[in-house]
């Protein structure tokens, strides 16, 4: 790929099943180094992996060779297994994703907001923050999805 050129970064949003408050903070941490470590394990660029109690944020470089379902289905796979062994056993992710393509003017913006996650959501629920994401990147959604 020597003659290809690319910037290309994703703000992938992912939820525990039924939104319950599985990452407790005692491993949270654990849990976005394992992100970033299997991010980087399929061939991605961890820029920035944040979250709370119910859902993660993460800024990912990609290639162009990427296909983004089967990168985060992977990415969902091996780290639900992994912290369902190390964890809490009943872990699971929801069965979709949020993803929303980044400019690179943009990556420290995003990247100040992951790392403000815990203080972000003393002020605002999941699915004003999903909903407020969505409208800013013009996605258009079916409400039942978010409940």
């Amino acid at each position: 790929m020597g003659s290809t050129f690319y910037s290309l970064h994703h703000h992938w949003v992912c939820s525990t099943k039924d939104r319950r408050p599985f990452i407790r903070p005692d491993w949270r941490h654990s849990l976005h180094e394992y992100i970033g470590g299997t991010v980087r394990g399929l061939a991605g660029v961890p820029l920035k992996v944040g979250g709370v109690e119910d859902h993660v944020h993460a800024l990912i470089g990609f290639k162009p060779t990427h296909c983004i379902s089967d990168f985060v289905r992977e990415l969902k796979k091996a780290t639900s297994v992994w912290t369902s062994a190390q964890h809490e056993p009943q872990f699971e992710w929801q069965e979709g994703f949020s993803i929303f393509s980044v400019s690179a003017s943009m990556v420290g913006t995003v990247s100040k907001y992951i790392v403000g996650q815990e203080a972000h959501h003393h002020k605002q629920t999941f699915i004003d923050e999903l909903k407020s994401l969505l409208k800013k990147h013009g996605v258009q959604y079916d409400p039942k999805y978010l409940l």
